[in-house]
């Protein structure tokens, strides 16, 4: 029953030992809460990439509105977002605008046809045991894949290497939408 402050530069420390979390830059305050606030919902640009290992893909994107309902376009992959963030751009009314769309390398998802997906290349391919780690060229970004290493048809899927080719896509309540002044347009 004893408080105390604990501060490091290691994310992991700070994820693993903390009630709450303080990050900061630059001396400034970024965003105060629970491990799990932070990485779900992360403030601004800074504390999605600090917090998450590894570190979330970014993607320059459009944020549309069609018919009543948010997505985010990149490349030839729109995905719709999901109620929650609908309602939370909603409410602080949001417009449609150009983006940076954030999404962990663990919320990317291999599709088996190209169509509603973003294209990749395949630079390095790290086999981890139940996981693949894809490092790959999307959209003209480096990007991080997490994907186990069978999909849910039972097939492996740790037999890619450099240069195949990928088609990647993602759930709308995945997605984190940062307007290009690095601020979460959720919030």
């Amino acid at each position: 029953n004893t408080t105390f402050i604990y501060v490091t530069h290691d994310q992991t420390e700070a994820m693993t030992l903390g009630d709450r979390i303080v990050i900061m830059k630059d001396g400034f305050i970024q965003q105060i809460g629970t491990p799990q606030e932070v990485f779900d919902h992360p403030a601004n640009l800074f504390v999605s990439g600090f917090i998450g290992m590894p570190q979330m893909n970014y993607f320059n994107a459009k944020l549309v509105n069609e018919g009543g309902k948010y997505a985010v376009s990149v490349e030839n992959c729109k995905v719709v977002l999901s109620d929650e963030k609908q309602k939370n751009l909603a409410a602080h009314n949001v417009a449609p605008q150009d983006i940076t769309l954030g999404v962990r390398p663990s919320h990317m998802v291999l599709a088996k046809q190209p169509g509603n997906t973003l294209s990749a290349t395949i630079d390095v391919s790290e086999l981890m045991g139940s996981e693949v780690h894809f490092h790959a060229n999307a959209n003209g970004k480096d990007v991080v894949v997490i994907v186990p290493t069978m999909n849910a048809d039972g097939e492996r899927i740790d037999s890619f290497h450099a240069g195949d080719k990928l088609n990647l896509t993602f759930s709308g309540n995945v997605c984190h939408v940062f307007g290009k002044d690095g601020k979460n347009l959720e919030f």
